[in-house]
C-alpha cells in the first residue's frame, strides 16, 4: 500500500526538500521520511501538492502522458470576460507552442486565506478570479496563457489534482492518505476514518 500526502503548500516555498540557500523547502513542514513531490507547484504559486513513497504513483501523477487534471484557482488583474475565458477554452500560442484550458470559468472570489506578503494590488485597477483545468504542466502554464489573453496572474491556487482535493486544509498542513495501486484502474483511495491534519513544524 502506497503513501499519499496532500499538501497544502504555501507561498515561497519550494517543492523540494533542500535548498542550498535559506529559502523555505517541503523539510519545514513534512516530518515523513522517504516521500517525495509527484510533480511541482512554483515557489509563487499556493495549494495542493502531492507527495508519495511509491515511484509507481509518482509516475502516474506526473508524467504528462496521463494528463492528470489540475484544477487552479486564479486571481488575475482586469475584468475577465466570456471572450477571454472562451479564448483560454479554444486555446492560446505560447512560446513552446499552443495550450488550452479543458474547463475556464470565471468565479465569485473565493473564500480562502490571506496571502503572506498580500499581492501587490494597483488601487484603481479591478481584479477577477478564474478556475482553470488544465491537463498539461508545463513550467508556469496558467500564469502565461492569462498573460496571453490580457490577464495577468495575480494569484494562483490548485486546488485538485485529478479526484484529490485540497479541502479545507490550511497554509503548511498535511494530511496522510493510503492508496492502492491497481494495475488497470491506476490509485485507488482507502476510505479511512483517520484523517489526522499535520500543521507545520514551522513557519517561514
Amino acid at each position: 500500500m502506497a503513501r499519499l500526502i496532500l499538501f497544502n503548500k504555501p507561498f515561497g516555498v519550494l517543492s523540494q526538500f533542500s535548498d542550498s540557500g535559506k529559502r523555505a523547502t517541503l523539510a519545514d513542514y513534512i516530518t515523513l521520511s522517504q516521500v517525495y513531490p509527484a510533480g511541482r507547484l512554483d515557489r509563487d504559486s499556493e495549494g495542493l501538492l502531492l507527495l508519495t513513497d511509491e515511484g509507481k504513483l509518482q509516475h502516474r501523477i506526473s508524467h504528462p502522458d496521463h494528463k492528470l487534471p489540475k484544477t487552479y484557482w486564479v486571481q488575475v488583474e482586469g475584468v475577465a470576460g466570456a471572450e477571454a475565458v472562451e479564448q483560454l477554452r479554444r486555446g492560446v500560442t505560447l512560446k513552446d507552442g499552443p495550450a488550452r484550458a479543458v474547463q475556464a470559468a470565471i468565479m465569485p472570489p473565493p473564500s480562502v486565506w490571506g496571502r503572506t506578503p498580500p499581492i501587490r494590488q494597483r488601487r484603481h485597477i479591478p481584479t477577477s478570479w478564474l478556475r482553470l483545468t488544465l491537463t498539461e504542466g508545463r513550467n508556469r502554464q496558467v500564469r502565461r496563457m492569462t498573460a496571453a489573453v490580457g490577464l495577468p496572474t495575480l494569484r494562483l491556487i490548485r486546488v485538485a489534482i485529478g479526484d484529490w482535493q485540497l479541502g479545507e486544509l490550511q497554509p503548511g498542513q498535511w494530511r496522510q492518505l493510503p492508496v492502492h495501486l491497481s494495475a488497470r484502474r491506476g490509485p485507488q483511495h482507502t476510505h479511512s476514518r483517520r484523517r489526522e491534519v499535520k500543521s507545520p513544524r514551522r513557519r517561514p
